[in-house]
C-alpha cells in the first residue's frame, strides 16, 4: 500500500514537489481509496496482482466546449458555477508496477456490475480500470457510502433544478409485465427499478392501463384504462390488502394483476437526473488514472507513470455507452487531449439512451425504449427514411482529431433483437455503408448475445444440450422454446483481443473486416423466403415471419428531443410510433446457419442449426408467447442417423451422413481450426484445445 500513505505522512517539501510535478486536474480533484485486496492467484495470470477500489470526486465546467453536449448541465450547477459528481472505480494492477505492460483497459460497467478479470491480460501486465457512469440511483446503481472491489458501481450526481430552485417536472412511464396475483408489483426496466418516482401519490395525477398484447412493430392490442380509484401507489399483499401501504415504487391493484396482461403507468416526476454527466465522469476518471501523478490534495495515483496506451471497452449496454460517448465527442478532455487510443464496443450496435431528460439507461428493446435514434453508423450518412441530415458517430472526433482505433464485433442476436443492421446499411437498406480505416468489424454468425457455453457435447441431446430453453433476457420476459445456442465467442474474442492490443500499441493492422453484406448476397430482408431459412420440424413452418425480428421503430419523443444526438427533453411518455424501419438479417445455408461471418470451429463443423434467436414459450409468462425471445439464441440439433431424420421429416443431413464416425468429426474440427487460425481468428493454444475437446467428446461415439 505504498501509494496509500496519508497526506500527513509525507513531508511538506515532498507534497509541494509532487503538486508541482502534477498536471492540473480540473475535473477529478480528489480520490479516496476505500479497499485494497490481492487478486486470487487463479485470476492473476501468473503476475501478482492487487485490486484498488475507491471514489473519484470530480467537477465540470459547464462553459467549456468539452462539456456542452451534456443535457441539462446548466441546471445542475453549484453556487460557484461548477457541477460536481462522485464516481466509484476499481483498479486491477500488478503489485509491482515495473511489471506493467503500459496498457490500460478502461471498462464500462454494465448496469453497475463489476467487470470480470481476464487472466490473459493480467499475465501480460495490463492494468484494468472500471469506473462508474450510470447515475440513475436505481437498484444496483444506488449511491452508497463507499466503494468496494466486489460491490456494484455508482455515480452520485445532481438532479436538475430550475433557476429559482424549483424542481424540474416531466411525464415518464413504467411497465409491469408477466406478473399476476393480489400483491403489489414494482416498476422494472430491464432488471432494475424505474429510476423515477411520482411527484404525487394521487392516482388521479397518473394514468394506468393494461394491454392484451403488443406486436414487435409497436401495435397495441386490447388496451383498457384502470380507474384511479382501483389502484394505488402502495405496497400490498394478502396480509395488507388494497389500498396497502403508500410506496412510490410499487403499484397495488384493487382486483389484483392478470399475469397475461401488461400494465403501463404514466406519471409526473421531479427526479430529473442529469445522466449525461456519466459521459464526462467516465472520461475524466479514465484520463486521471492514465496521466495524473496525484490528485489536488496530494494523494498519489496508484498507477502513476505506468500507462502509455489505453483502450475503452464495454459489453452490450456498456458497448452502446461507448458508441454514444464517442459520438458526443467525449474522447477529448477539457484540455483538448485525446483520452483513449483504442475502443472495443462488444456486441453493441446502438447508442445508449442516456443524455436526455427522463432517459431510462437500463432499457434495451422493450416497446418505447430509446437508443436507435440518429446515426448508428461511423461515417456521415443521410437518413432519408427518418428525414435526418447526414451524420456519423465519428463526426466530432474526426473534427478534433481524437478518433481512436476501433474494433467492434457482433453475433446474430444483435441483428435479430438488438436492431443492429442500420449500422451496416443505413435506414433505407439500399447499399453497404463504408467503414473508415480506423474501424474493424467482425461478425460471429449464428451466435447468441455474448456467445454460448462452447464445447461439442453441448450440442448433443442427452449429453450437454439442455432439455429446456433459456430465460429470455429482459423484464420478466419468459423462456425460450429451443435449448440455448452453444456457439462460443470466447476463442474468437481471445484472438480479437490480441489484434486490438497490437494495433493500439505497435500499429500492427488487424485482419480485414468480415460481416454480411448486400453486395455479396449475405444480407437480405429478415424473413424466411428472402433468407432461405429451411422448414424444420421443431419450429412452425412460417418462421421467421416478416414481423418476427425486432425492428427499429421511429418514435416521436417530442419537439424538444434532438434525434441526431439522442439529447434534449423527452416530452412524450410514452412516445407515439411514427413508422417502422425495414429489417435485414444474414442469409443462411441449407442447414439454417448464417453466412458472412468470421470462421468459427463449431459453425464450420456444425452439430445442428445455431440461431441468434429463439421463440418465447407461453406458460406462466404468456405476454410475449410466440414472439422472439428477446436476444436469447436457440439450437436445433441434427439427427444422428439418416433414418432418424427421415422419420421426423428433417431436411438436414444427419451426423453420420456428414461425418461418418467420431474420427471423421474430429478431422472436421481439426480442419476448421486450421482455417480459423490461418485467417487470424483463433490462437494456436485455443486451436489445440478445441481439437482435444472434439476428440474427448461424445460426438458419434
Amino acid at each position: 500500500m505504498r501509494f496509500l500513505l496519508p497526506r500527513a505522512a509525507l513531508p511538506a517539501a515532498a507534497l509541494l514537489a509532487l503538486a508541482l510535478a502534477t498536471p492540473a486536474q480540473a475535473r477529478v480533484t480528489r480520490i479516496v481509496i476505500d479497499e485494497v485486496r490481492p487478486l486470487p492467484a487463479a485470476q492473476s495470470g501468473g503476475v501478482p496482482t492487487e485490486q484498488v477500489a475507491g471514489r473519484a470526486f470530480g467537477e465540470l465546467d459547464p462553459d467549456l466546449p468539452a462539456n456542452r453536449a451534456i443535457n441539462d448541465l446548466l441546471l445542475a450547477r453549484d453556487p460557484d458555477g461548477k457541477v460536481r459528481y462522485v464516481a466509484t472505480f476499481v483498479l486491477t494492477k500488478p503489485v509491482d508496477l515495473a511489471k506493467a505492460s503500459g496498457l490500460l483497459w478502461h471498462e464500462v460497467p454494465n448496469r453497475g456490475l463489476p467487470r470480470p478479470n481476464v487472466p490473459a491480460e493480467r499475465g501480460l501486465g495490463d492494468i484494468d480500470l472500471t469506473s462508474a457512469w450510470q447515475g440513475d440511483n436505481a437498484g444496483a446503481t444506488t449511491v452508497r457510502s463507499a466503494a468496494g472491489v466486489t460491490l456494484p458501481h455508482f455515480l452520485q450526481l445532481p438532479v436538475a433544478r430550475n433557476a429559482d430552485g424549483s424542481p424540474v417536472a416531466g411525464r415518464v412511464f413504467g411497465r409491469i409485465v408477466n406478473r399476476g396475483g393480489a400483491g403489489s408489483q414494482p416498476l422494472i426496466v430491464q432488471t432494475n427499478p424505474v429510476p423515477y418516482t411520482p411527484a404525487s401519490l394521487d392516482t388521479r395525477a397518473a394514468r394506468l392501463v393494461s394491454r392484451v398484447a403488443e406486436s414487435t412493430r409497436g401495435e397495441v392490442i386490447g388496451e383498457q384504462e384502470i380507474p384511479a380509484g382501483d389502484w394505488a401507489w402502495a405496497r400490498c399483499d394478502a396480509a395488507n390488502p388494497f389500498p396497502g401501504t403508500p410506496d412510490p415504487r410499487q403499484i397495488c391493484l384493487k382486483d389484483g394483476f392478470d399475469h397475461s396482461r401488461l400494465y403501463q403507468v404514466t406519471f409526473t416526476s421531479h427526479d430529473a437526473y442529469v445522466l449525461g454527466i456519466g459521459y464526462a465522469a467516465w472520461r475524466d476518471v479514465g484520463m486521471f488514472f492514465k496521466t495524473a501523478r496525484a490528485d489536488d490534495t496530494g494523494t498519489p495515483n496508484p498507477v502513476a507513470g505506468a500507462v502509455t496506451h489505453s483502450i475503452g471497452r464495454g459489453v452490450s449496454q456498456s458497448g452502446n455507452f461507448l458508441r454514444g460517448w464517442l459520438h458526443l465527442g467525449f474522447n477529448q478532455d477539457e484540455a483538448g487531449r485525446q483520452v483513449h487510443d483504442g475502443m472495443w464496443p462488444i456486441i453493441a450496435g446502438r447508442r445508449i439512451a442516456l443524455n436526455f431528460r427522463w432517459a431510462q439507461p437500463d432499457g434495451v428493446l422493450e416497446l418505447y425504449q430509446a437508443g436507435s435514434e440518429g446515426p448508428q453508423w461511423w461515417l456521415p450518412q443521410a437518413d432519408p427514411v427518418r428525414g435526418l441530415p447526414a451524420a456519423g458517430l465519428l463526426d466530432r472526433c474526426r473534427a478534433s482529431r481524437t478518433c481512436p482505433k476501433i474494433v467492434e464485433h457482433f453475433g446474430s442476436a444483435e441483428v435479430w433483437a438488438l436492431k443492429l443492421t442500420p449500422e451496416w446499411i443505413g435506414t433505407d437498406g439500399k447499399r453497404d455503408l463504408p467503414l473508415p480505416s480506423n474501424v474493424r468489424r467482425y461478425y460471429i454468425a449464428s451466435s447468441t448475445h455474448g456467445g454460448g457455453a462452447g464445447g461439442f457435447d453441448s450440442s448433443l441431446p442427452g449429453q450437454g444440450l439442455p432439455a429446456t430453453g433459456p430465460a429470455c433476457p429482459g423484464n420478466n420476459y419468459g423462456t425460450g422454446v429451443l435449448p440455448a445456442n452453444p456457439v462460443p465467442h470466447t476463442e474468437t474474442v481471445n484472438a480479437i483481443r490480441m489484434h486490438l492490443r497490437a494495433w493500439v500499441m505497435q500499429g500492427t493492422e488487424p485482419p480485414p473486416s468480415r460481416w454480411p453484406r448486400l453486395a455479396d448476397g449475405t444480407l437480405a430482408p429478415a424473413h424466411k423466403q428472402a433468407l432461405g431459412f429451411p422448414t424444420l420440424p421443431q419450429l412452425r413452418p412460417t418462421i421467421p415471419e416478416p414481423d418476427f425480428i425486432m425492428p427499429v421503430i421511429d418514435y416521436d419523443w417530442g419537439p424538444r428531443f434532438d434525434a441526431l444526438d439522442g439529447s434534449g427533453v423527452a416530452d412524450h411518455a410514452p412516445p407515439p410510433v411514427r413508422q417502422v424501419l425495414p429489417a435485414w438479417a444474414p442469409t443462411v445455408d441449407a442447414d439454417g446457419n448464417e453466412r458472412g461471418g468470421v470462421p468459427v470451429v463449431l459453425l464450420d463443423a456444425p452439430l445442428g442449426t445455431y440461431l441468434g434467436w429463439n421463440v418465447t414459450a407461453g406458460g406462466t409468462r404468456p405476454f410475449h408467447a410466440g414472439q422472439i425471445c428477446n436476444y436469447a439464441g436457440g439450437m436445433v440439433p441434427f439427427a444422428r442417423t439418416a433414418a432418424e431424420r427421415r422419420a421426423s421429416g428433417d431436411p438436414r443431413l444427419s451426423l453420420e451422413e456428414r461425418y461418418g464416425d467420431h474420427a471423421g468429426y474430429v478431422a472436421a474440427v481439426r480442419k476448421a481450426a486450421a482455417r480459423a487460425m490461418a485467417q487470424g481468428f483463433l490462437l494456436e493454444a485455443d486451436a489445440a484445445a478445441l481439437v482435444r475437446a472434439a476428440h474427448d467428446s461424445a460426438v458419434l461415439k
